[in-house]
């Protein structure tokens, strides 16, 4: 309980040694509160709670004093043991105890104690610290660095029950995808708090889900889970006619998209996360947000052009040559390690940074839409979500709005009732961010930037945000380290490295391997603003390579091209021709020769069709295979 609300009543679990298990459910039911009772900080009202009492279990602080330490002893700190046998031995060495001394260097061998400054840097080295932020002090770090500084120390810890929650906040792509390597191989137990579905499906085999003040343990990953929860919420009938809405719903908004997408690897990428989150929507039938972006007032083509701007701070250069057209109903991710440049070129979109040089086109009636976690410091503490509404719509200058619509509006992101008229200093950073994103969307701006817009958010509200970004008409622009988000949301990726921000060919798988196969760039950790350029690495090497993946697929993508053409003029020919067959007078008017002819012809299209269908399919298995 917390105070005199249940959070879990009557549960019963049994986790295993080595079990990798994701602990989810809505904001409040009592994930953060089962840690607490784990860590023995809180304690359980009725019933037993039994942990071998030789366990060591880890977790990441939540707050880091702003220590003179050097990070690299702050990290090695985590290892408690080898902390206590250095100070044994410093002790047994003053007081000339051999025997001792010989004693705790046979335990420090068998703990490998010895290498414990090189498993600390490594810890480091990927969470984005480069060898340089090893002696610099913790107080010099900034609040994002310490708290990568805090997950190092929790990691470096031999923990026999690992508790993480939330880790890969504060984390960039490439320091996401490390984490999930370094957890993979974790020997321990893990209980691991996400609302990052990719990461939950690579590293968990167990779900564990709050709900209804209920534990169920769910097999396998963060996928299975949601297949398992959406067949139980079919057989509940009164949930079961919205369920096919969204599903039909959705549906309709991938085959326009298919339509119309081309063939580039990273549209196909999308459309299987799009076909994928159809199948998964059925386990959100119940989440309590449910919002849609309203319609701009206007949609300039283009909405802004970039034509060779050069950006940075005080005398520095951070990005070059910057050439950019963004249209309507253009998606585009922002990919690139720590510090090269991703938010420098978001702010310099969103107006916060001018061009040194190069020449910027905005459309007429550009309203852009920015979204980034330093504006949640801009809401005002003292009013409530509705006041924050009520002075929104008289800064925007529109007609009176009734207060019963903007409480409806609200009611979409969860803040109902009184929820809409308490006053958003007590509220969480996902209330905040939620709130934040309700005052965005109610500008109808044309072009969206969202620089991590998933941070605090729950898997509810991500899903929510995904398909509300389907159906809207207007450019994105996204840097984020959630890849489901990316997934559903980006047709196109640009890479942001050695200075420059260029058109990547490729899709986050092509991404990952990016990463592997570059070198490691010097990390930027001080003020989270002043970013640098990436070091040089074999971004060249790796273009090229994927030029000539892109010549190998060339002649197959030419003939998919070819019937896509074909089948577009055979369907709509097939179309008209269903229409004339579908009106009864076309029996009465028509002689048995013309309407013999019409459904011979009927019938040659329907094979037709059938056979460049299949063909298409087998061409794109294809493609996969040699893109993979």
């Amino acid at each position: 309980m917390r105070g005199v609300r249940v959070l879990i009543d009557n549960a019963s679990l049994q986790i295993h040694p080595g079990q990798k298990i994701g602990l989810t459910g809505a904001n409040g039911t009592g994930k953060s509160s089962l840690f607490a009772m784990l860590r023995r900080e809180l304690h359980q009202e009725a019933g037993d709670m039994e942990i071998p009492p030789n366990w060591v279990v880890a977790h990441v602080a939540q707050e880091t004093p702003a220590l003179q330490d050097s990070a690299l002893s702050f990290v090695l700190d985590g290892d408690e043991e080898l902390r206590a046998i250095e100070r044994a031995l410093v002790e047994a060495e003053q007081q000339h105890q051999g025997e001792k001394v010989g004693e705790l260097h046979g335990r420090l061998s068998e703990i490998e104690g010895y290498a414990a400054p090189s498993r600390a840097s490594s810890l480091l080295h990927g969470l984005g610290f480069s060898d340089a932020d090893f002696t610099r002090a913790v107080s010099d770090f900034s609040g994002g660095w310490r708290v990568r500084l805090n997950l190092a120390r929790a990691l470096m810890c031999r923990s026999d029950l690992l508790l993480l929650d939330e880790p890969t906040n504060h984390l960039d792509l490439d320091a996401v995808f490390w984490l999930e390597n370094w957890l993979k191989d974790y020997r321990g137990t893990l209980i691991l708090i996400s609302h990052d579905r990719d990461f939950l499906d690579a590293v968990v085999d167990n779900v564990l889900h709050i709900e209804q003040q209920k534990l169920t343990l769910y097999r396998g990953g963060y996928s299975d889970f949601e297949r398992q929860r959406a067949e139980k919420l079919a057989q509940q009938q009164s949930l079961y006619v919205r369920q096919q809405r969204q599903m039909v719903h959705l549906h309709s908004y991938i085959d326009r998209f298919r339509a119309k997408a081309t063939k580039a690897r990273q549209a196909q990428s999308r459309i299987k996360a799009l076909e994928r989150m159809e199948l998964i929507s059925a386990a959100h039938v119940d989440s309590p947000f449910g919002f849609s972006f309203r319609n701009p007032q206007a949609m300039p083509d283009p909405l802004l052009v970039l034509d060779g701007g050069d950006v940075g701070y005080a005398d520095k250069t951070i990005l070059g040559k910057l050439e950019l057209t963004l249209r309507p109903g253009e998606r585009l991710g922002l990919l690139g390690r720590n510090g090269a440049g991703k938010s420098t070129l978001i702010k310099l979109l969103a107006r916060e940074l001018t061009m040194r040089q190069g020449k910027r086109v905005e459309g007429k009636d550009l309203n852009i839409g920015y979204f980034a976690q330093h504006q949640l410091e801009q809401l005002r503490p003292e009013e409530t979500p509705l006041q924050h509404m009520q002075r929104l719509v008289k800064e925007l200058g529109t007609p009176e709005v009734r207060e019963q619509e903007l409480r409806d509006f609200l009611g979409g992101f969860d803040f109902r009732g009184d929820m809409a008229s308490t006053p958003c200093v007590s509220f969480s950073g996902g209330e905040k961010s939620r709130l934040a994103l309700a005052l965005l969307i109610w500008r109808k701006p044309n072009m969206l930037l969202l620089d991590e817009p998933t941070n605090h958010l729950d898997l509810e509200m991500r899903h929510a945000l995904s398909m509300a970004l389907q159906e809207y008409d207007g450019g994105v622009v996204m840097v984020s380290h959630d890849r489901a988000m990316l997934r559903t949301t980006c047709d196109r990726f640009m890479l942001v490295a050695d200075g420059k921000a260029e058109v990547f060919d490729g899709d986050l798988d092509d991404y990952k391997q990016w990463l592997a196969t570059t070198d490691k760039p010097v990390a930027v950790v001080g003020k989270e603003t002043q970013e640098k350029p990436a070091q040089k690495n074999s971004y060249a090497q790796n273009k090229a390579d994927r030029q000539a993946r892109i010549a190998e697929r060339r002649p197959l993508m030419k003939e998919v091209d070819g019937l896509e053409k074909k089948l577009s003029g055979w369907q709509g020919e097939k179309q008209l021709l269903e229409q004339q067959l579908a009106d009864p007078a076309i029996y009465q008017s028509s002689s048995s020769s013309q309407l013999q002819a019409l459904l011979k012809r009927q019938g040659e299209l329907t094979g037709w069709i059938d056979a460049a269908e299949h063909r298409w399919l087998e061409l794109q298995e294809q493609l996969e295979t040699m893109a993979d």
